[in-house]
């Protein structure tokens, strides 16, 4: 039975479940907090927390043969494409861990790792959305007209993950890289990568590396391989 710990106020449900980690708890618990005070994105953005959306986090405890720690984002991308389909609208996954409607950002994902375990944080814009930030954000409410309920979603949420978690476990990464490129943007679709250096590239889309890491096709036909970035759409 899926352990979903809903708690009301916290500065952060990653902070909340790497304590439980400290603690010995099992994998697969899940906390959610109604509102955060001090939600992070990567790269130490802040993730503005209003009650009304999900702010969640679960932990994952990493055993041998498992694929690479870091792939669990597309495990978690794929689920969040599923959570939001369940409720009737479609999400598109952006490398390497955003999920659009309509162009807009309207979920992300965080991953932090102590020792032997991972956690990770999920946010995704239910009710509202931040509309002072550098690239277009919306909520399930904008795109259905109304908002699922936080418990709800988590539910659907938790199970989905559960689900991509044992096949990323008992299979390897190819199924999750296969369905993540499914609800990706489609091949060919022109980027502009961040690099974390400053510097930027831009080329076209050109599919997911056996480990996930983001393949880049520049103008003189060479594929760049990418595996830290932000990633934005260049449209016409």
């Amino acid at each position: 039975m899926t352990d979903i710990r809903t708690i009301r106020d916290t500065l952060s449900t990653n902070d909340e479940v790497l304590a439980l980690a400290q603690a010995g708890a099992p994998e697969g618990v899940w906390v959610r907090a109604e509102q955060q005070r001090g939600g992070r994105g990567r790269q130490g953005r802040t993730w503005v927390s209003p009650p009304g959306n999900l702010y969640a986090s679960v932990l994952v405890r990493l055993q041998p043969h498992d694929p690479p720690a870091p792939s669990l984002a597309l495990v978690a991308a794929v689920a969040v494409a599923e959570a939001v389909e369940a409720f009737g609208a479609t999400a598109q996954i952006k490398w390497p861990n955003d999920l659009l409607v309509d162009g807009a950002k309207l979920s992300g994902i965080l991953l932090e790792r102590a020792d032997g375990a991972v956690v990770v944080g999920i946010g995704v814009n239910l009710a509202h959305h931040p509309e002072d930030i550098d690239r277009p954000a919306t909520s399930l409410a904008a795109a259905l007209g109304h908002a699922p309920d936080p418990d709800a979603f988590i539910t659907a949420l938790a199970e989905s993950f559960a689900r991509w978690l044992y096949r990323w476990r008992a299979e390897g990464l190819a199924p999750i890289r296969a369905r993540w490129l499914e609800k990706a943007h489609p091949i060919g679709t022109a980027l502009t990568a961040r690099l974390p250096d400053g510097s930027s590239l831009e080329g076209l889309f050109d599919g997911l590396d056996a480990m996930g890491a983001l393949r880049l096709r520049l103008a003189d036909g060479q594929v760049h391989v990418i595996h830290a970035a932000d990633v934005f759409l260049i449209r016409d």
